[in-house]
């Protein structure tokens, strides 16, 4: 397997070419993201983070350039399970329950049921759901939902973990205890973790480096290093390097054309 997690060369992505309607979503997107990483796509609202997202997912195609997962096309890193999604809602089965949502991915797989099981528990404990293997989604709050999600893609052990804005929708504190989690998740399963948002204080806690864009059509304007002390804690959130790496990434989203506060 390649070292490299994800390349990106001369990538752009077109929508409705030819038409009326055309768009042009990205262009030019040169990027390489190592195994192992942390990287945070940040930039505006429409400005092609989530299709960029999307391209490595294999869920919609490039239109120019050559994009490459572990060393594959795309379409092939999807056939080989080399990648999860984790999207803003959690999208689980109501009628399933907690543990039965996590087995999903390894019933599909054809994965026999007791290990099934046994792995389903593993990654619950993972992210501290273990005892809520029997309940349903609609037992849980959101942000206890979301750790299902993420259990449930990394049940069957990606290498690579796409994730766009998974916690855009809860609330500050919540939010908060779940950047918390998925550190730790990260740093004990040493997975690449590919991750979209819009928020400056989330992408610089959580990343090795932050990916800033450019409004549409999309292009990376800045890649920003992230060298603040492992492991992140809450007194992280309170330092001065912390501070001055968010202010670094204001200042390249400026930079770029983007209106920030």
């Amino acid at each position: 397997m390649s070292e490299h997690a994800v390349v990106a060369e001369g990538v752009g992505k077109v929508f409705n070419a030819g038409s009326t309607d055309q768009v042009e979503a990205l262009k030019g997107i040169d990027l390489t993201i190592e195994g192992g990483e942390f990287v945070s796509l940040i930039g505006p609202s429409g400005c092609g983070k989530s299709t960029l997202l999307r391209l490595i997912g294999d869920l919609v195609q490039p239109s120019s350039g050559r994009l490459e997962v572990n060393g594959k096309t795309p379409h092939q890193a999807r056939l080989d399970r080399d990648y999860a999604m984790v999207f803003q809602k959690a999208t689980l089965l109501e009628w399933r329950t907690v543990g039965k949502n996590v087995q999903l991915p390894l019933e599909i797989m054809g994965v026999d049921k007791a290990d099934r099981e046994r792995r389903s528990r593993d990654y619950l404990d993972l992210v501290q759901l273990g005892e809520f293997v029997d309940h349903y989604p609609w037992q849980l709050s959101g942000g206890m939902q979301q750790r299902v999600a993420i259990a449930r893609g990394l049940v069957f052990d990606p290498a690579l973990l796409l994730m766009d804005e998974p916690f855009g929708a809860l609330d500050e504190m919540t939010r908060e205890r779940m950047q918390m989690e998925l550190m730790d998740i990260w740093r004990r399963t040493g997975k690449t973790v590919v991750f979209v948002t819009h928020s400056i204080p989330e992408a610089v806690f959580l990343s090795t480096r932050v990916v800033v864009m450019s409004p549409r059509p999309g292009r990376i304007t800045d890649v920003i290093d992230v060298d603040l002390p492992q492991p992140r804690t809450f007194d992280t959130r309170e330092s001065t390097p912390y501070y001055e790496k968010m202010t670094e990434v204001r200042e390249a989203l400026r930079a770029a054309g983007v209106g920030v506060e």
